[in-house]
């Protein structure tokens, strides 16, 4: 069923926006899809930082238009009053909107989600050069999730749950603490955590084709999450000098200050 969103750029139409957003890093699935695209050719301007959720979300896939593109189909999302936009309005851009004027004054001010100038595109050529010449490679993102897991009733024996839901295993997938949740009526759910590196494993694909299929379907009803987080690591960069120190998330870093965004 599509998602329905009406007045976007009224007040009450971004707080439902914001309040959606709470939960979630896109409108619909977990990669940008073309269901962000519409809700954000829907809006005017980029909501203000009174709408904490649905700012980060805006500044987030409008950057993913400046740089990449988004390609994702999506489930699907309707904007009341608003005309569904073009296919070709989703495709990646072209070199030509992204560059930087190369007559544009040169700016000292900080931008986060500015475009990336000369010097630094300078330095993160110099870093991929030094990472290709150790032979390392790229880390790849990672993300926390906390699944709700749920038996057929309350006669299905909640120990052999558990060890049909550890038993999936697959490379970049790591099972983590676990605790049974009363539900009522003697029912009791599997809630547990798990890490995953983004680009080696999909949520949807384990849920459907490995926890709520053959052999641990005999447990497991059906399985919901709880909390989906990106996982990042916030450290300092410095960038033409000590005095214009910024700081960044880096994704997948695997040092011990780890925070995740909500």
């Amino acid at each position: 069923m599509a998602v329905v969103f009406n007045n976007l750029n009224s007040a009450s139409g971004l707080e439902k926006l914001d309040k959606y957003l709470l939960s979630r890093s896109y409108i619909t699935g977990y990669q940008a899809s073309k269901d962000d695209i519409t809700i954000h050719a829907a809006l005017s301007k980029a909501p203000s930082a009174e709408y904490v959720n649905a700012s980060r979300w805006y500044h987030h896939i409008d950057a993913l238009l400046r740089i990449s593109g988004v390609s994702g189909e999506g489930n699907g999302v309707t904007v009341e009053g608003f005309a569904p936009i073009a296919e070709e309005a989703i495709a990646t851009p072209s070199g030509a909107d992204t560059k930087a004027p190369a007559d544009e004054d040169d700016d000292d001010d900080v931008d986060l989600f500015g475009e990336e100038t000369e010097e630094e595109k300078k330095a993160a050529e110099e870093r991929a050069a030094a990472m290709k010449a150790s032979g390392k490679k790229k880390e790849s993102g990672k993300s926390s999730v906390l699944l709700d897991v749920k038996p057929w009733d309350d006669e299905t024996d909640m120990k052999k749950l558990e060890e049909a839901v550890r038993s999936v295993q697959m490379e970049g997938l790591t099972w983590g603490a676990s605790k049974l949740v009363p539900v009522g009526y003697g029912i009791k759910k599997l809630q547990i955590m798990l890490t995953v590196v983004d680009d080696l494993v999909s949520i949807d694909t384990l849920v459907e084709d490995h926890l709520t299929a053959e052999p641990a379907n005999e447990y497991i009803q059906s399985c919901d999450i709880v909390a989906f987080n990106k996982i990042f690591c916030w450290n300092p960069i410095l960038t033409k000098g000590p005095q214009y120190a910024r700081h960044v998330f880096i994704v997948g870093c695997k040092c011990t200050n780890l925070k995740t965004n909500t």
